[in-house]
């Protein structure tokens, strides 16, 4: 039998290489982003504002060859076929997809009401799948394999008793990326997903505040609590996810599929 060679630094190189970014506009995908370009690769961001926020744009100044944006309402199909066409025309293909996009609410079980229900599944179950099979076609057009990476959620893993329709959707996202790699993986298209645990972005503010709301806390105890009861002793921070969205985008996890993997500070042990 042949030797393999050693895993190189390479392996984790993502030049040459066109990746699509959902939920970029900040927090975890601006971050996963920034991590992109500083590996290589060519990067479309999408997040739902039409024009780019100052975040975004100060990496569009950064990266003025290799960063682009496209706004799009990821609940809308017409809208993801934009996107996944404006992306092949503009990076001449797709081989990475970090499938992010997502929003968030919650309410007593008992109060929890359609809108919220239509709401929360049409950007995080129907977006996130339709955005997975466009890009997965076109990668199967193109022949050459290709990663996706879809965001879960540690909610996805347990229920919770006021954030009913939001675990529901992530649970469904960890589903999808089971299926959606056993169905892709005769073209060499791996699909993972990756489930953070409470992760200090600008929706926390918003998460916070409806737990102060329903739980009557004071705002910001709940965040104090959560980041408190992580072993590692904090929440997380979007960069934690970096390392592991770079793995999964690369060559070094050729042989990786079908897995969702936890990134929460010994949260959830599965």
């Amino acid at each position: 039998m042949t030797p393999q060679p050693a895993l190189s630094l390479t392996s984790f190189s993502l030049t040459g290489k066109r990746a699509l970014l959902t939920g970029a506009g900040g927090g975890i995908g601006l971050a996963v982003a920034r991590t992109y370009l500083e590996a290589g690769a060519h990067c479309l961001l999408c997040d739902l504002l039409a024009e780019a926020n100052a975040e975004v744009q100060s990496l569009l100044n950064s990266y003025p060859q290799r960063c682009h944006y496209f706004g799009a309402d990821l609940s809308q199909l017409a809208q993801i076929e934009q996107l996944v066409e404006y992306g092949c025309e503009l990076l001449g293909g797709i081989d990475i997809l970090f499938n992010n996009a997502a929003i968030f609410d919650m309410a007593p079980l008992l109060e929890s009401d359609e809108a919220m229900y239509e709401r929360l599944f049409a950007v995080n179950v129907k977006g996130c799948f339709f955005t997975l099979q466009k890009v997965a076609a076109q990668m199967v057009k193109q022949g050459q394999g290709g990663s996706i990476i879809n965001l879960a959620s540690q909610a996805g893993r347990r229920g919770e008793a006021l954030v009913s329709h939001y675990c529901a959707s992530k649970a469904a996202v960890i589903s999808y990326t089971q299926s959606a790699a056993l169905a892709l993986a005769g073209e060499q298209i791996r699909v993972n997903g990756i489930a953070p645990g409470v992760v200090d972005t600008p929706m926390w503010h918003q998460v916070d505040a409806l737990f102060a709301r329903y739980e009557g806390l004071p705002l910001g105890e709940k965040k104090r609590q959560v980041g408190l009861a992580v072993p590692l002793g904090r929440m997380g921070r979007p960069a934690d996810l970096c390392g592991l969205a770079l793995f999964l985008a690369a060559d070094a996890s050729a042989y990786v599929t079908a897995q969702t993997y936890n990134v929460d500070g010994g949260n959830v042990m599965s």
